[in-house]
């Protein structure tokens, strides 16, 4: 099948347990199945300025990933979890100093260790250990989406399959959630990462969709230029 032929499928609907289920199972197939890139449906753009677009390739010594990422934005390696350290070294952010946005980029290895900062009733939080499975982290990443439920306007789901034979979920939160966009790639099998795009304002659907819109873009060409290391 062509590359250039589109292979997403919304899913609307309740996160229930059986539709995690759906989604685990779905991943699963996806990546058996043939390839083509990831494309969301485009929408119009507010007459502002907006840098010309270029990439440059993330592939750093030791990292389990590699992808493509704008040339306006800066690779950070984050250093705090809750003012504690990241569970590995592989977490990093990619900022927009022109948008004053952030891409979190939090990666686990399946079966690795787990580190959890459990928010405790005096405010603090207190370490908590685990084991990273699969299926656990799926559904933290629909409970960490949902939490916009309280601003948000809509949720929709994408199921995401590259030529890259990279799988995941995308999500689009409506409304003035902070998080409008966050997504999951995984094998399945010994690679999980989390991306979450955050802007440091007030959140405002409105006045951030130009920005949201052209960052789409290269949400996009991040997810498509994926790749694990150990594959």
């Amino acid at each position: 099948m062509a590359n250039d032929q589109r292979h997403t499928m919304l899913l609307y609907g309740s996160t229930t347990a059986g539709f995690k289920y759906c989604i685990m199972v779905a991943l699963i197939l996806a990546i058996a199945s043939c390839n083509g890139p990831y494309i969301s449906k485009k929408r119009g753009y507010f007459n502002i300025e907006l840098p010309k677009r270029g990439y440059q390739k993330f592939e750093r010594e030791g990292f389990p990933y590699s992808f493509e990422y704008p040339v306006y934005s800066q690779i950070i390696q984050d250093s705090t979890y809750f003012d504690s350290n990241p569970e590995n070294p592989y977490w990093i952010n990619i900022d927009f100093p022109k948008f004053g946005g952030r891409i979190f980029l939090s990666y686990k290895k399946i079966g690795g260790k787990a580190l959890y900062r459990i928010k405790q009733p005096d405010g603090k939080y207190k370490d908590s250990f685990g084991i990273n499975v699969f299926d656990k982290m799926v559904g933290d990443a629909f409970t960490l989406t949902n939490k916009n439920d309280v601003v948000s306007n809509s949720i929709k789901d994408s199921l995401i399959h590259t030529p890259n034979n990279i799988s995941g979920v995308f999500f689009k939160v409506g409304g003035n959630a902070a998080t409008a966009k966050q997504f999951f790639l995984s094998d399945t099998t010994s690679n999980f990462i989390r991306g979450a795009l955050y802007f440091d304002v007030t959140p405002n659907a409105d006045s951030l969709k130009p920005v949201q819109d052209f960052l789409q873009v290269d949400l996009e060409h991040i997810i498509n230029t994926f790749k694990w290391k150990t594959q």
